[in-house]
């Protein structure tokens, strides 16, 4: 293959990632051949190694190196809480951003017929397990706001139902800071409609 071959695919590749067009990726594959060779060799080993080595976790389906992810393997954790979010990176956030202490699972997608996600590809048959044992006492569903993610957390909700399992939902509404008049009309309605005492 020519150095105009491999320059192209090195550019092609970089596409794969989100939000990367054609230009991006062309920026980022000069800078890291004309400024930065060690920093791509490092960032090609690193993630060669992720992708060899980082599996699921086999309770939460959590993104880990271990057969147990670090959250599942800590017992100082409240395993009357079960956070079910839709992506590793959703868990990720609340890990960083809240001060919660009980456990996950992670869905690795939302309900979407028309592309073939059922209850199946999303590991619902696990999730139904884990609240049969009577561990979970409320089930906190943490799903993004689109139509899919809320008639997900609509089918868990009633998974959760069955087994007696007390199921919430995050508030979705205005952001802190936030002022009325940069609202979009959706969220405003679900913030009225989420409201509580003050």
């Amino acid at each position: 293959m020519s150095n105009r071959g491999l320059l192209q695919e090195l550019i092609q590749s970089l596409c794969c990632l989100p939000g990367v067009g054609p230009k991006s990726a062309q920026r980022m594959a000069f800078y890291l051949l004309q400024r930065n060779r060690a920093g791509g060799l490092h960032l090609s080993r690193a993630l060669a190694q992720a992708l060899t080595d980082i599996k699921h976790c086999r309770v939460c389906q959590t993104l880990s190196e271990t057969e147990l992810c670090a959250v599942c393997d800590d017992q100082r954790r409240d395993p009357g809480l079960l956070c079910v979010v839709e992506s590793p990176a959703d868990a990720w956030l609340i890990e960083q951003a809240t001060a919660y202490k009980g456990y996950y699972f992670v869905l690795n997608g939302k309900l979407s017929p028309l592309d073939g996600v059922g209850p199946a590809q999303l590991g619902l048959d696990k999730l139904e397990t884990r609240l049969q044992t009577g561990a979970v006492k409320e089930i906190i569903l943490a799903t993004n706001a689109t139509v899919e993610s809320q008639a997900t957390a609509h089918f868990i909700g009633e998974i959760a139902a069955k087994w007696q399992v007390r199921a919430t939902r995050i508030a979705h509404g205005v952001p802190f800071g936030g002022e009325l008049e940069f609202i979009d009309s959706n969220t405003l309605t679900h913030a009225f409609n989420d409201r509580r005492e003050f």
